[in-house]
C-alpha cells in the first residue's frame, strides 16, 4: 500500500509547491507534471520521477507504469495545495530534470528543419509552438537568447508533451549564427517589412526558419544573417498579424508541404 501524506508540511509537499519557481526548478533539478497525459508521453520519452503525488479521489484516468515506490498518496486538501490546475487531475509527478542542451549538443541536429525562437517571452506561445514543430516535421528547436524555463508548467501543458523530445537546444546568438553557416541551413527569417510573399518562397531540407518575440518581432540583428526574410499575406480588413504561434503554424506547415513533396 502506497505511503499517504495527509499534511501540508511534509517535505515532499514543500518541495512540490516550491518547484512552481523557475530558480527553485534549476536549483533543484527537478520539474512537475500535472497531468496523466503528459506524464505518460515523458515516460515515454525517457524521463524518470523522483515521486508521484496521487490522491486517488481525483484520479481520472489508470496511472502509467511507475517504479515501485514511487507513487506516493495524499489527500484532496493536499493535492489542491501541490496542483498546478484549477480542476486537478489527482496526479502531480515530481521528474528529474534531463541536461540542457547547449552549443556542445549541436552535432546531433540532424539536417531537418529547425524552428529558432529568439527571445520568445509566453510560455504559453513556446509550447504551442514546440508542439507545431513537432506535428510538422521540425526535428530541431533552437531558444535563442531566450530565458524561458523550459519546464515551465504552462509550456509543458501547452507543448502536450513535445517538451519530453529532447530536441530543444538553448543557444546565444553568436552560437546559432556559427551553427547555421558551418552547416549549410538556409536561414528564413520572419519580418514585418520583409518584401516576399512567405508563399513565393522556395524552402529546402536545411531550413531554419526564425521567429522573434510576440510584441517586436525577430530583432533587426538578426536581418544580415538571414538569407531570406518573409511576412505572411494579410488580405482581411482589420487583421494585419498573427499570433507568434498561429503564424509559426503556417509557416511550418508550408515548410512541410514543399520539402514533403520533394522527397
Amino acid at each position: 500500500m502506497p505511503e499517504l501524506i495527509s499534511s501540508l508540511q511534509n517535505p515532499r509537499v514543500k518541495l512540490t509547491r516550491r518547484l512552481r519557481d523557475k530558480r527553485d526548478r534549476e536549483r533543484e533539478g527537478r520539474f512537475v507534471i500535472d497531468s496523466v497525459r503528459d506524464l505518460r508521453r515523458a515516460l515515454d520519452c525517457g524521463l524518470t520521477p523522483d515521486f508521484v503525488l496521487v490522491c486517488p479521489q481525483d484520479l481520472r484516468e489508470d496511472l502509467p507504469d511507475l517504479p515501485p515506490g514511487v507513487v506516493i498518496h495524499t489527500t484532496p486538501e493536499v493535492m489542491d495545495k501541490v496542483g498546478y490546475r484549477d480542476n486537478p487531475e489527482g496526479v502531480v509527478a515530481v521528474m528529474h530534470a534531463p541536461p540542457v542542451y547547449r552549443a556542445g549538443a549541436l552535432d546531433n541536429v540532424p539536417d531537418a528543419p529547425i524552428l529558432g525562437l529568439v527571445a520568445l517571452e509566453k510560455p504559453g506561445n513556446l509550447g504551442a509552438l514546440m508542439r507545431t514543430a513537432d506535428a510538422a516535421g521540425f526535428r530541431s528547436v533552437f531558444l535563442i537568447d531566450c530565458a524561458l524555463d523550459l519546464y515551465n508548467p504552462n509550456i509543458i501543458r501547452s507543448s502536450t508533451g513535445a517538451v519530453f523530445l529532447g530536441n530543444v537546444y538553448t543557444l546565444s546568438g553568436a552560437e546559432a549564427r556559427m551553427f547555421f553557416k558551418r552547416r549549410g541551413f538556409r536561414v528564413v527569417g520572419t519580418h514585418l517589412q520583409a518584401a516576399q510573399d512567405a508563399y513565393a518562397l522556395t524552402y529546402p531540407t536545411k531550413t531554419a526558419l526564425l521567429m522573434g518575440a510576440e510584441d517586436t518581432g525577430l530583432p533587426d540583428s538578426w536581418l544580415p544573417a538571414c538569407d531570406a526574410q518573409v511576412l505572411i499575406p494579410m488580405v482581411g480588413r482589420l487583421a494585419d498579424s498573427l499570433n507568434v504561434s498561429v503564424a509559426g503554424a503556417v509557416l511550418m506547415y508550408e515548410v512541410l508541404r514543399q520539402t514533403r513533396s520533394s522527397e
